[in-house]
């Protein structure tokens, strides 16, 4: 299980996006996973409940979003959907494939209220 190591660094981001603007609590916290990353968003939102509590994101709502496994031809240039692994072109039956889409695994972004001055 990856996903805590994973959530682990995302509150490493996540604390100094707190100290860097002013955070006083986090609402909502954004990600995209690609469907490569071999994340399993029920176990990633468990994990973020865990490491969330007694933090300014405690009760915070996770959003994922899965981005699928896609390609682009570099024979035809048709883009598609990469479905079981196979990278063959469906237009041209091409093997020459650039995955175009599915790596990501990012922070999309955070809703936040701001402390008091």
């Amino acid at each position: 299980m990856h996903e805590i190591t994973l959530v682990t660094g995302l509150f490493e981001i996540i604390n100094e996006q707190v100290a860097a603007q002013g955070i006083a609590s986090i609402s909502k916290v954004r990600l995209k996973v690609g469907e490569l990353a071999a994340v399993e968003p029920m176990t990633l939102s468990a994990c973020f409940e865990v490491v969330a509590e007694g933090t300014v994101a405690e009760g915070a709502q996770l959003e994922i979003e899965e981005v699928p496994l896609t390609g682009r031809c570099r024979d035809c240039g048709d883009r598609f959907r990469i479905e079981n692994f196979s990278f063959i072109c469906p237009a041209c039956q091409g093997g020459d494939v650039e995955m175009t889409g599915g790596r990501e695994l990012y922070l999309e972004s955070l809703e936040a209220t701001m402390k008091s001055r």
